[in-house]
């Protein structure tokens, strides 16, 4: 066995450690480990249950307004009550506008550079070792439109402020509405914003991503994985409620199945927790710390679905609505990912048409003293779960089960690798000190710890399974 380690893969949200057994050239066996733990959840319990959409926030910079939304969807069950059309339209625009503005950073930052050659300056090196195969022309133009899409990114979050009142983070979201008002120099001021996205996305990132597509066409047959994909569907219609991405359930690439919440459970046999048993429902589920756990290592729990390991994101959500249907693999995710972002911009246009300028956005209400409610929603990289209990006017029981817990779960009790994990087997490897194809698989997911593991390890500390003596960034 020759285990490579990858510490810390970069390019991504929060810690997140590799090791791959590599053999004749190819990935034969992989590990991906979560080094941060946060505490969030326990942070909820004994508090006012509305604070949940402003504290949970806090988890992630980057996909701040998925949890206000599971947060007071959540709260909405438990409550009983809803937002009137005007504050569901305005919760819409705030997310769309968070999630284009991932979408822009994932493509233009993060993944961009695993197929673009930057200067020979840093940051952009040192740089892994690798087959960039973009013609120096093509190469040069598209590290010009890097600059600009991630001025496109903040844009994004400026239009996301434009009713969330800031970002990240936006302060304005209730369980029965938006505070800010649908006046009509706002509606201006996001759809002058959008437009500006729109014809970028539509005129330039689409044939950025395709360029880069065409150029590594293998990647579409490179980290296909299971081909197990879900959603809980995202972007609720006011009164009706119907979501304008469909949930859904996939399994071993075939037809898409109706979901059952109660088929969800959390593993954690390899992960850094102590509980009474290995699997529990997260309306049971617990978040005890053990970092001296025998065979752990990880802090990511292994969620799955009646005992399946599934991918939630982008194509995920393509598949499942007919949106995007030609593969599962690293290239796939990422056309996905871009194609997800016109229809965003598209979708964002037509809600601001359906506002009424000067109607209610919100509804005054008294929250009741106990209640249980689960808040299911699709989040930038896929499925995100709020569990929440309320006895007393206080918080009691809350878990959450974010995107990237699905897709970089460990093994489970049965020794299913985790989404990730199995993506990566068969991974072609040029240079075993480079590993630029692994890094291509991993990033292609967008992974984002913040909110996946809920204390740092001190310099010196164990790491919680056999140490590999290699280690390197990608």
């Amino acid at each position: 066995m020759t285990v490579k380690t990858i510490f810390p893969v970069t390019r991504v949200h929060e810690p997140l450690r590799v090791d791959v057994d590599v053999q004749g050239g190819k990935v034969v066996d992989a590990w991906v480990s979560s080094t941060l733990f946060r505490g969030f959840e326990a942070m909820m319990y004994g508090r006012d249950p509305r604070d949940a959409a402003l504290f949970t926030q806090r988890i992630c910079g980057i996909c701040s307004s998925a949890h206000a939304i599971a947060g007071t969807l959540a709260q909405q069950e438990a409550f009983g009550v809803a937002a009137p059309s005007n504050g569901q339209l305005l919760t819409n625009l705030i997310f769309a506008a968070d999630m284009i503005q991932n979408h822009l950073r994932h493509f233009y930052l993060l993944a961009f550079y695993d197929y673009v050659m930057g200067p020979d300056r840093p940051p952009f090196v040192p740089r892994q070792k690798g087959d960039y195969r973009l013609p120096k022309k093509v190469n040069d133009t598209l590290l010009a439109h890097g600059d600009t899409g991630i001025d496109m990114a903040m844009r994004a979050h400026e239009m996301m402020a434009v009713f969330g009142a800031k970002a990240p983070h936006q302060q304005t979201i209730l369980p029965t509405g938006v505070t800010e008002m649908a006046s009509t120099d706002r509606i201006m001021a996001y759809s002058g914003i959008l437009k500006e996205i729109t014809a970028w996305v539509e005129q330039t990132m689409l044939e950025d991503t395709m360029t880069i597509a065409d150029h590594y066409r293998d990647y579409y047959d490179i980290g296909s994985g299971y081909g197990n994909l879900m959603s809980y569907g995202i972007f609720p219609a006011p009164v009706t409620g119907v979501r304008d991405f469909a949930p859904g359930l996939i399994i071993n690439r075939g037809a898409v199945e109706a979901l059952d919440v109660a088929q969800i459970a959390e593993d954690i046999r390899f992960s850094w927790y102590r509980q009474n048993g290995d699997s529990r429902p997260p309306v049971q589920g617990t978040t005890v710390p053990d970092r001296e756990k025998e065979g752990a290592y990880s802090w990511v729990k292994a969620p799955r679905y009646h005992g399946q390991a599934v991918e939630g994101g982008p194509l995920a959500r393509g598949w499942i609505n007919g949106d995007y249907r030609r593969g599962i693999s690293v290239m796939d995710r990422i056309v996905a990912r871009t194609r997800e972002t016109a229809k965003l911009c598209r979708l964002a246009a037509e809600w601001l048409e359906q506002l009424l300028p000067g109607a209610p956005t919100f509804t005054p209400y008294t929250p009741k003293t106990q209640g249980e409610g689960v808040g299911l929603t699709d989040a930038m990289r896929g499925a995100l779960g709020h569990w929440l209990s309320v006895r007393e006017g206080k918080v009691v029981h809350y878990q959450i089960v974010p995107p990237s817990t699905w897709n970089f779960s460990p093994r489970d009790g049965g020794g299913k690798r985790g989404p990730v994990e199995e993506a990566l087997l068969g991974t072609p490897v040029a240079d075993a000190d480079s590993l630029i194809e692994v890094g291509r698989v991993v990033r292609s997911f967008d992974p984002c710890f913040s909110c996946a593991v809920h204390a740092l390890t001190l310099p010196g500390a164990g790491n919680g399974r056999a140490a590999f003596p290699e280690s390197r960034s990608v």
